[in-house]
């Protein structure tokens, strides 16, 4: 129940990952504006992840954190609605991020203390499996407000409400676990197996039997270069979509929120399908197929920028994918990290994405204002595949 909180947050931010770019655009911005807002607010989270992932450790309080990013969405949403300044939005949006992100590293280590290690993927699929429900009810909340013409004023205190509704609901429901220790008994559990296994082959080395197997540790650097890669391409990739389903594809706003909808409910599937499974002994080979599924998809939005006559068909069949293929990534890669992020440094998954988001946020705009949309596309491939090479070494 602690996660009904959660489910209210992500309805509100769902609706508004869709209508704040489209706002900026209405307000007299441009694409690249609007790359200068994420980036500016995800390089500030880089740090900022650092700080609560630190902190919460230390002090072993984890509610007040979660409660803290609640409160000041609130507050910062209902100040949207007080400027129309591309200037100042940014500058709120900005602001908001760095506390926003605090509800991340406690919400990942509450899942791993309260929860065995070989419940860490059902855990976290069912988690971000109901949060992503409240983020496709934000998107469908997005639907019928622009299909009723409903003022910006009118979505941004819907959505500042629904954070002071997660607010209300986390106090009442979230509690700190008594005993902290589930990560430290996996950190000293990969211990002892690498040493067994070095020791085994040392006996078979001595008895002169010949070997098939090598002594080989889990590569962080190559873990952590792949988080990194695959957040830039994603950013590249989602944070001018909306434009070019309005401007490029002349697709209505109402319209818009109904292709990430789609995208959304492929997501729920993927999580379902995690949640059904117990698949931690294989977490590093699935990581590889879901990233250069994302790959692939990224160029079949190439044909699409060619406006084909099926273009709209083949965009919600990419987008149910594209879903689907990050929901099991997120989950494979989260379950992986609180089992190699040492105590004390939770806040390095989300400073991970956070650089690979910020430096892709301002990239995609750019290019897609540039070059145009199928440079986008292109670039993101790439990338995509060269997340895939990092994830294979690491395994």
């Amino acid at each position: 129940m602690w996660r009904l909180g959660f489910f209210f947050h992500e309805m509100a931010f769902g609706l508004l990952s869709v209508f704040l770019p489209l706002y900026v655009i209405a307000m007299g911005g441009s694409l690249v504006d609007i790359g200068i807002m994420s980036a500016i607010a995800l390089f500030l989270v880089i740090p900022a992840s650092f700080f609560w992932g630190y902190i919460c450790d230390k002090t072993r309080r984890y509610k007040r954190y979660i409660l803290i990013s609640f409160l000041a969405s609130t507050v910062f949403l209902h100040l949207f609605t007080l400027t129309t300044s591309v200037a100042l939005v940014i500058i709120l949006y900005a602001a908001m991020s760095i506390l926003h992100v605090a509800h991340e590293p406690p919400k990942n280590v509450l899942i791993a203390e309260l929860y065995s290690r070989e419940e860490w993927d059902k855990t976290f699929a069912r988690y971000e499996g109901f949060t992503e429900v409240g983020w496709l009810i934000g998107l469908l909340l997005g639907f019928l407000m622009s299909s009723y013409e409903l003022g910006a004023t009118y979505t941004l205190l819907l959505c500042s409400g629904l954070n002071l509704v997660a607010f209300i609901i986390s106090v009442i429901l979230i509690t700190d676990p008594l005993l902290i220790f589930e990560r430290s008994l996996v950190s000293i559990e990969k211990t002892i197996d690498f040493a067994f296994k070095g020791v085994a082959i040392a006996s078979k080395l001595l008895d002169g039997l010949s070997l098939n197997e090598r002594l080989k540790r889990e590569n962080l650097r190559a873990f952590c270069s792949g988080l990194v890669l695959f957040s830039i391409a994603t950013s590249i990739l989602f944070t001018p979509l909306p434009i070019f389903f309005s401007n490029e594809l002349m697709l209505p706003v109402s319209v818009v929120f109904a292709m990430y909808v789609i995208n959304s409910g492929g997501g729920v599937v993927g999580y379902f399908l995690v949640s059904r499974r117990s698949t931690h002994t294989t977490e590093g080979s699935n990581i590889g197929k879901t990233v250069i599924l994302r790959s692939m998809l990224a160029f079949l939005l190439v044909a699409v920028a060619q406006k084909l006559a099926y273009g709209i068909v083949l965009t919600t069949v990419i987008l149910i994918l594209m879903g689907f293929a990050y929901a099991l990534f997120l989950v494979y890669t989260l379950s992986l990290s609180m089992g190699i992020i040492p105590a004390g440094k939770a806040g390095l998954f989300n400073v991970l994405l956070g650089i690979g988001g910020a430096s892709g946020s301002f990239i995609g705009p750019f290019l897609a204002q540039t070059f145009g949309f199928t440079c986008v596309f292109l670039t993101a491939g790439i990338i995509f595949f060269l997340a895939y090479i990092a994830f294979k070494i690491f395994v």
